[in-house]
């Protein structure tokens, strides 16, 4: 099952010195039945890009409690067995939840199968959407305009090999 797990750059960098995402329990996203009822389409990498912006939304509200934290959303794409990343069934459609699963133990370094993270130009963006991310949940029309924009900002891909050189700075 792939599960991907909101973070920022020092919470990937503390991942890698660690060796494990942890400790558990941990909040990530996934392609759940109540994701699926929501985004109403049966294609599988559809569902797991709702899944990922899920949780790089989530990532940005790591930042807008982290003002010391680089202005980079991060999502760790992890493989876990299946079971292991359960739903809870009784949030079922609550938009704040779609897609939200809860890993109990932490994941080995091994299971990593991707990070993705904003590129440098989207610093300025997500900064700006971080910092409005409250306004917007009081329902500033402004407000949630640049939390989206955010959005607009695709998450590169990186390889495991490549998360030194992204927690050293030099992505």
């Amino acid at each position: 099952m792939r599960v991907y797990v909101p973070t920022t750059l020092p919470g990937l960098a503390a991942i890698s010195k660690a060796g494990e995402l942890g400790p558990g329990p941990l909040d990530a996203f996934a392609v759940t039945p109540a994701l699926r009822e929501w985004y109403v389409s049966d294609n599988i990498e559809e569902l797991e890009y709702a899944a990922l912006t899920r949780a790089a939304q989530a990532s940005l509200r790591m930042l807008a409690g982290d003002p010391q934290s680089p202005r980079r959303r991060v999502v760790v794409a992890v493989d876990v067995p299946d079971g292991t990343a359960p739903a809870d069934p009784d949030r079922g459609l609550d938009a704040s939840s779609l897609g939200a699963v809860r890993i109990a133990r932490p994941v080995p370094f091994s299971r990593i199968a991707a990070v993705h993270v904003d590129a440098g130009d989207a610093e300025a963006d997500v900064a700006a959407a971080a910092a409005a991310l409250g306004a917007a949940d009081v329902g500033d029309d402004d407000a949630q305009f640049t939390v989206d924009g955010a959005d607009d900002h695709e998450l590169l891909w990186y390889a495991t090999q490549e998360i030194p050189n992204l927690v050293g700075g030099d992505a």
